[in-house]
């Protein structure tokens, strides 16, 4: 999966947080150099600088226009979490499509936290949107409902690896796991790189633990 930046990640729903759905084509280009501004801007100074109007004025347009797409700023921050998520469930639905045994899936797992971690250090908005994730109801339902659905593709693996194990148990462990890995990724992010490595490094230990025994 290439670590596309977030304000050119489609999302799966196009109108996500946005207060106006962009039907035509002037509109929608409008909305994604909007949120393209949004990303360089955070990007530059973080999310608690952003300012609407600094926005408009960078994207070449109205205060006014730019509240009929997004009502305020955290709107734009939901949607490009929105946006990151969805790059994120296309690369873990793409990893694990052909999993069909514990020693596929261990090598898959493995790879795919690598992959997501990797997303963490280099992209400083996906970086700066998560750490104020405890702050924000609406980032915090958003990255609930993500682990939700990633937690839906890990249990269908489990299931055709073991297909006559409990199914509800099979789910509760991979929305566990699922949720587990985006608090490390957070964690690690938050403390030095050498102890960030071996947070994430412990964590995919103890998920194939739990996942794919040995």
């Amino acid at each position: 999966m290439a670590a596309a930046s977030p304000a050119n990640t489609q999302a799966a729903d196009p109108a996500g947080p946005l207060r106006r759905a962009p039907s035509q084509r002037r509109s929608r280009e409008r909305v994604e150099r909007i949120l393209a501004v949004a990303t360089g801007l955070i990007a530059a100074q973080g999310s608690d600088a952003l300012r609407m109007a600094e926005v408009a004025a960078k994207a070449g347009i109205s205060i006014g226009s730019l509240y009929q797409y997004f009502p305020d700023k955290a709107a734009i921050i939901r949607t490009l979490a929105e946006r990151i998520n969805a790059e994120g469930r296309a690369c873990i639905e793409e990893g694990l499509r052909d999993v069909r045994d514990a020693a596929g899936l261990r090598d898959a797992f493995g790879r795919l936290v690598d992959t997501y971690y990797g997303l963490f250090l280099a992209e400083p908005v996906m970086r700066d949107i998560w750490s104020g994730l405890q702050a924000d109801k609406g980032l915090r339902e958003i990255d609930l409902e993500d682990s939700r659905i990633n937690g839906r593709v890990l249990a269908e693996v489990l299931a055709r690896i073991d297909p006559g194990a409990d199914r509800a148990g099979q789910f509760t462990r991979a929305f566990l796991v699922m949720q587990l890995g985006e608090t490390t990724m957070r964690l690690a992010i938050s403390v030095g790189r050498e102890e960030g490595d071996a947070l994430v490094e412990t964590y995919k230990r103890m998920a194939l633990r739990e996942l794919a025994p040995e």
